[in-house]
């Protein structure tokens, strides 16, 4: 690979970097290329991009992007690939359906807006983040549960008053 390469590498790595807010990093030593290629399917299916990187390439575009990686940078080394999604759980989602097969790949770390997370004890916590729309969704739920119990309790004294009311009326 020639100097003219590497640097569109960088390049390419320095925007993913800036465009997404979910990297993980694994390491997939001792997958063959068929079960790589698995990997990558059960990847693709969860809407997950994976590119295997030279460390010190990855290490470049980190430092080029515009996002503070704290200490990411230090997992970098053997085998590495790099991962994007758009979901912060899929990628975990992922490895832990491919781990059915074999031990492999081992999480590196990750990196979920502005949190980091090294080691590959750290995958059932990632495996359980709640996404944005999770979140909005509870909250919703929260907020209105009140709301309909009030209105449920206005809807039952309506009947009874509107009744007492008729009542009155055609008393008159």
């Amino acid at each position: 690979m020639n100097k003219i390469e590497k640097h569109a590498i960088v390049a390419e790595l320095v925007d993913s970097f800036n465009a997404n807010n979910i990297v993980y990093l694994c390491d997939t030593d001792g997958l063959s290329a068929n079960a790589t290629n698995s990997f990558r399917k059960i990847l693709f299916e969860n809407g997950v991009q994976m590119r295997m990187v030279k460390n010190t390439l990855l290490k470049l575009a980190m430092d080029q992007s515009q996002k503070d990686f704290a200490e990411l940078p230090e997992v970098l080394k053997g085998t590495t690939c790099v991962m994007f999604s758009e979901n912060a759980k899929a990628p975990a989602i992922s490895i832990k359906k491919f781990r059915k097969a074999t031990d492999k790949p081992l999480l590196k770390g990750a990196w979920i807006d502005q949190s980091v997370y090294i080691g590959d004890n750290q995958l059932l916590a990632l495996e359980n983040l709640k996404s944005k729309e999770d979140l909005i969704g509870e909250i919703i739920g929260l907020l209105q549960s009140p709301a309909k119990n009030v209105i449920g309790a206005l809807q039952a004294n309506a009947g009874q008053k509107v009744a007492g009311l008729v009542k009155a009326l055609s008393e008159r």
